[in-house]
């Protein structure tokens, strides 16, 4: 049983995959938890099966963040119980499907749970975080966010606001107490590429990593304080070097003159 107590964390779509490690994970580390999923009776057997083997608190939250009324039930829960400590956002959907050879009401579902969902918890947490001084957002993000190339546009670029989001808050937060990680997911054996139509089992198995081993990872990269966690990546080196090179790029975007390679020859 845990010793320590860190606060509540509040994770989203933890009925399965990587939310619900997370939730076991996190409950191991001291947290208490409100969990929060479409699937009222996979939450009540999670939170049952944690609470029994942590002795941890475990809420359950059942809402679909694709639906305003239930974001709205979510984001009150966030704004008014001072006990939270952590927000995960997990909750998303995806698919590997071609942008013209999908649905758009599909994508714009899609854009709903993985870009409006997270942002909008995400400002109904900070504050009282920012008040108390302390409090963490976990911004499950993928490595889509760049490379959104590898799969659908709506995909990947609803992956890539994620990162984006992650990066202006962490500057935004600096020094307030308050810490933002974007964790960017490779191929992950979770139940992602059977909703998709693409059973993980279709994949090269060398790029597919377990759950449990990205959600150890991850959980790692937030104790060490990183922004950015990309558990696949062997080389650490190459983030940092796109990185370096972006924020280096970054003061010289706006300018009164055109750059020359676009002036006019007469």
């Amino acid at each position: 049983m845990a010793q320590t107590h860190l606060g509540t964390a509040l994770v989203t779509g933890a009925s399965s995959g990587i939310g619900a490690l997370y939730a076991e994970k996190l409950a191991q580390r001291g947290y208490d938890l409100i969990l929060v999923a479409r699937h009222r009776e996979r939450l009540n057997a999670l939170a049952s099966s944690i609470s029994t083997r942590t002795g941890r608190a475990v809420e359950v939250l059942p809402a679909d963040l694709g639906d305003r009324t239930a974001l709205a039930q979510v984001e009150a829960k966030l704004s008014q119980d001072a006990s939270i400590t952590l927000l995960v956002n997990n909750a998303g959907i995806g698919t590997h499907t071609p942008l013209l050879q999908s649905d758009v009401e599909q994508m714009t579902r899609m854009v709903e749970l993985n870009i409006t969902a997270p942002m909008r918890l995400a400002y109904a947490a900070v504050p009282g975080f920012m008040a108390r001084g302390q409090g963490a957002v976990i911004n499950i993000a993928s490595i889509v966010a760049v490379a959104p190339e590898l799969l659908n546009g709506v995909y990947g670029g609803s992956k890539a606001f994620v990162l984006a989001f992650s990066q202006s808050l962490q500057k935004e937060l600096a020094g307030t107490g308050v810490q933002v990680q974007a964790v960017l997911p490779g191929a992950t054996a979770t139940d992602f590429w059977a909703i998709g139509g693409l059973p993980v089992e279709n994949l090269d198995p060398g790029i597919v990593m377990r759950t449990e081993d990205l959600v150890d990872a991850a959980l790692l990269g937030f104790e060490r304080g990183e922004k950015v966690s990309i558990p696949s990546l062997h080389d650490g080196g190459k983030w940092d070097t796109y990185e370096a090179a972006r924020q280096a790029m970054a003061g010289h975007l706006s300018s009164n003159t055109v750059a020359q390679r676009y002036a006019v020859v007469h």
